[in-house]
């Protein structure tokens, strides 16, 4: 047999290049829709649809995809509120199908297994519309949202790059949909609130676009208080605490038990600032009197017995804490909402396996978006909806806050700074805070020690609480108090913008 070679010079001379497939304009599905909402008739667009963020070169460099309710029969420029969730790699789905979007997914009130579908989806007659337009939004890596052409997800994927991008979709959102004089509003959950800090501040120092309120959703600005799986880590014992106290209370490992859990926790609050915290900083120099008084008030606090408290050495780890109250049962308590419950395989461990409150309900918040989409908001199109995220994300996620060259020492993660600086940038800017009793991934009591501190006056904050966990608002009373004090707090706003 013959054979032919041509040169392989020749050959890649001869080879087409590979072409760059154009970036298509962008999708958008629009529908038009009438609800009640607080009592008030409203007339509103439903916009599912991308926004393109673009390079230095006028490219579109990503696709931010957002479900934005625009309120059509009101005059004047219309307040408008961009939501987000945390993660990082989290969509929208919670906050848009749990509270403040206009349908919401109804889950047990009292922290039971949403069972099997189909879920009951109803109108949320309770949320916003009446009084600020709703833009919930996406990241990169999360929903319909994309990197495109060059760009890769890990350019987004970032503290700081994250906060830009965000950033720079508001600014672009705002310029598109003529809404440079309107009042804003940026409301997060979780690691969203985390985000959200950080971006008002270069929204009110880089870019000169001025906010009205920030509304945090179980508060997460400095990880040094909700990290109790790094030993190390006095600080986490302390702000742990009373969500412990409440969760003990919940499930009745309390004896005797206050008939008020409210006044429960503020006890518990008083013992960890001040004996607990003095009594972890003296470490072994504790006198064994003291030790004792400690360990007594521990045993009170958390339910937990005084062998494990002493074993533990006084500092009893929250996830553990997860484990250890109802292992005799066999059971761990969910760690987003402690409400919750979850038999264990291994009833040996030290922590839970999985979250029992995640458990729970994410399936029923998937399918009622997904359906939501499709029947409602006539969104058809073959791209994945990534609830999880971008399986990447996560794995390449940049914590780092230097450029890279520069030292940097690692550090708790800590946008309270950020928050500092944009409250400064902007005197009448006013920051309300939401905290489920039951969290424990963003204990509530973390949530003052952190906004106490920091240079932050005290009077620029408003604090809630709720008898619900992370998402304080599958519980239905919590639910309809959560969207009430945020529609009394957009409104006290406006009120000073006037």
């Amino acid at each position: 047999m013959l054979v032919l070679s041509m040169p392989a010079a020749f050959a890649a001379e001869t080879a087409d290049p590979k072409v760059a497939e154009p970036i298509p304009e962008p999708r958008s599905f629009v529908t038009e829709h009438r609800g009640e909402f607080n009592g008030v008739s409203v007339r509103y667009t439903a916009t599912a649809g991308e926004t393109y963020l673009r390079d230095e070169d006028g490219k579109p460099k990503a696709s931010i995809f957002t479900f934005a309710y625009v309120r059509t029969d009101a005059a004047g420029p219309r307040p408008v509120t961009f939501v987000w969730n945390g993660g990082p790699g989290s969509a929208s789905l919670w906050l848009h199908m749990g509270t403040f979007g206009p349908k919401r997914v109804v889950v047990p009130s009292d922290a039971k297994n949403a069972g099997l579908p189909p879920y009951p989806v109803q109108d949320a007659t309770e949320t916003l519309l009446d009084v600020t337009d709703l833009v919930f939004v996406d990241p990169v890596g999360t929903g319909y949202s994309r990197a495109l052409g060059e760009h890769e997800g890990k350019e987004f994927w970032g503290l700081n790059e994250d906060a830009l991008s965000m950033a720079e979709f508001i600014r672009t959102w705002v310029t598109e949909n003529q809404r440079w004089n309107a009042p804003r509003f940026l409301l997060g959950e979780s690691f969203g609130t985390t985000r959200a800090a950080a971006v008002a501040e270069i929204l009110e120092t880089d870019f000169m676009l001025r906010l009205n309120g920030l509304i945090f959703v179980s508060q997460a600005l400095d990880y040094a208080g909700s990290t109790p799986y790094v030993r190390d880590n006095l600080i986490s014992h302390i702000t742990y605490l009373p969500t412990m106290a409440a969760t003990a209370w919940y499930h009745n490992k309390v004896a005797p038990r206050p008939a008020s859990m409210e006044s429960f926790v503020a006890e518990a609050r008083a013992f960890a600032s001040n004996q607990l915290l003095p009594a972890l900083f003296k470490g072994n120099a504790l006198p064994a009197s003291e030790r004792a008084e400690i360990v007594r008030g521990l045993q009170r606090y958390t339910g937990l017995s005084s062998e494990y408290i002493e074993r533990s050495n006084l500092r009893i780890q929250g996830f553990r804490f997860a484990k250890e109250l109802l292992r005799e049962e066999g059971h761990a308590v969910g760690l987003l909402d402690a409400r919750y419950t979850q038999d264990q395989l291994d009833d040996l461990a030290a922590e839970p396996s999985g979250d029992a409150a995640d458990g729970a309900i994410s399936a029923a918040f998937k399918a009622a978006l997904m359906q939501y989409l499709r029947s409602d908001l006539n969104v058809d199109w073959d791209r994945l909806y990534l609830a999880p995220a971008d399986s990447n994300l996560n794995k390449e996620w940049r914590w780092r806050t230097a450029p890279e060259g520069e030292a940097w020492e690692p550090w708790p993660v800590n946008t309270a700074h950020n928050l500092s600086r944009a409250l400064r940038a902007n005197p009448e800017l006013r920051v309300l805070v939401a905290s489920g009793y039951f969290d424990l991934v963003t204990p509530f009591f973390d949530a003052e020690f952190t906004l106490n501190r920091h240079d932050i006056e005290a009077s620029r904050v408003d604090y809630r609480y709720y008898e619900g966990g992370h998402m304080m608002y599958v519980n239905e009373p919590s639910r309809t108090r959560l969207l009430d004090d945020t529609r009394q707090f957009i409104l006290q706003q406006l009120r000073t913008a006037r």
